[in-house]
């Protein structure tokens, strides 16, 4: 018997409050899905909101947040520093909900989604540890396959050299991933 997938539902800890919440968006053109445990509303299958509570707080998330006018300075970025564009309103009471502001802050999000604005994550910098560069820069082959990776593995190798501390731990990773680099296989290939 398999085991049941936990999913994330917090809507128990603010019911009152979020079906306030959700009497608002129920005026939009959005649709109501469930993803990641919790209510998302969409339009034409894009994300645009999600409603969820929280031990100190219940929040109205906009997907695309950081594209919203917000003249009154409401929105918050959950986790600075790694959330890019996503955006949360965060009250603490149903008095918080000022149902017009609300309204007018979901119909942006609505307008924004129509526009068509695309959000695309940027690529990391790569940065080589000065140890695999060294060892690419002694071995033309070496960097012609290593060159031959998206970036995106490129950075799987760099970050297992980098991470070792002592000099001796970089020679034996590096003694690892060589051969993968010349058989064109990428560092956690076997676990995708």
């Amino acid at each position: 018997m398999d085991a049941e997938k936990e999913i994330w539902n917090k809507e128990h800890l603010w019911p009152e409050e979020l079906e306030v919440l959700k009497s608002i968006i129920a005026r939009t053109e959005l649709v109501e899905t469930t993803k990641w445990g919790g209510p998302v509303y969409t339009l034409n299958g894009k994300n645009v909101l999600a409603i969820a509570g929280f031990k100190n707080f219940f929040t109205l998330w906009f997907h695309k947040g950081v594209f919203l006018k917000d003249k009154g300075k409401i929105l918050v970025n959950a986790n600075e520093g790694t959330t890019k564009y996503l955006r949360q309103w965060r009250f603490t009471s149903k008095e918080d909900i000022d149902e017009a502001l609300v309204l007018k802050y979901i119909l942006e999000a609505i307008a924004v989604e129509k526009a068509g604005i695309v959000v695309t994550p940027a690529e990391k910098e790569l940065v080589i540890p000065e140890y695999l560069q060294t060892q690419l820069n002694a071995d033309t082959a070496l960097k012609m396959a290593f060159e031959a990776f998206s970036h995106y593995r490129q950075k799987e190798f760099a970050e297992y050299i980098s991470q070792a501390k002592q000099d001796k731990t970089k020679q034996a990773r590096f003694e690892k991933i060589k051969p993968m680099i010349f058989e064109g296989k990428g560092l956690n290939d076997k676990y995708r």
